[in-house]
């Protein structure tokens, strides 16, 4: 018995003795590297906006944009003295979207536009034509202000040259009985549409007019204030500052 005990106290000091076996960390995980952050791809932002357009889509959201404009044009124009509603013209009122389409999306600022619908088709000349057509949704809009008693001002970023081509284009789809068209002096070069376009307002401010709603299709449409309410129409298929 008592050399049972001594065997067994010597085997534990012999195990005492020996270093203990430590257990190996886990091997770092491998990193996930995501994939390189690029814009969207042209070709396809292409033709995501011909399906944009041609499923109806843009359509839908055009009056999805102006309901409310509507809306708030009927309910404020009899409560203000002088009530003024803003308009853009191209991509707001007008549609271009033939010249869009055959230019694939770029912009050609001079030449002929003779082969619709291929391209190219330059802008100037596409202006002249006097054939952009109509947005149902902002001819709504301005019918709803003209009924309400609200005068209606354009103010575009064509220039002046473009004038007697933009009103008889503007007076053919339905467009009458506006108060001005006010467009850029020919040949002025602005950073942004909102430098020309809030010094419009202001000026039509100053005249004793309160706009009461603004509708472009660009942000720089509705930006430097001088508006009660601004909305913004969708517009994927160009920008300008």
């Amino acid at each position: 018995m008592v050399r049972a005990v001594l065997v067994a106290t010597a085997a534990a000091l012999l195990f005492a003795g020996c270093p203990a076996a430590t257990a190996q960390p886990p091997a770092p995980p491998v990193p996930i590297i995501p994939p390189p952050v690029q814009p969207a791809n042209v070709g396809d932002s292409k033709a995501e906006a011909i399906a944009y357009y041609d499923s109806g889509a843009y359509l839908t959201n055009l009056q999805q944009a102006a309901a409310p404009a509507v809306a708030w044009i009927d309910d404020q124009a009899p409560r203000v003295a002088r009530p003024a509603v803003v308009l853009d013209v191209d991509e707001t009122s007008l549609s271009n979207w033939e010249a869009i389409k055959a230019n694939d999306f770029g912009r050609v600022g001079n030449g002929p536009c003779d082969e619709l619908p291929a391209g190219p088709c330059g802008w100037l000349a596409w202006d002249l034509r006097a054939q952009s057509t109509v947005i149902p949704p902002t001819m709504n809009i301005f019918t709803t202000a003209r009924e309400r008693g609200a005068s209606v001002f354009f103010i575009t970023g064509r220039d002046e040259s473009q004038r007697v081509a933009t009103e008889r284009n503007l007076a053919d789809v339905g467009y009458t009985g506006y108060e001005r068209l006010i467009m850029e002096p020919t040949g002025a070069h602005y950073v942004s549409a909102a430098d020309f376009k809030a010094p419009q307002r202001a000026q039509i401010e100053a005249q004793g007019y309160t706009i009461i709603a603004n509708i472009g299709d660009q942000p720089s449409d509705l930006a430097g204030g001088f508006a009660q309410q601004t909305y913004l129409l969708p517009n994927p298929f160009y920008r300008i500052p």
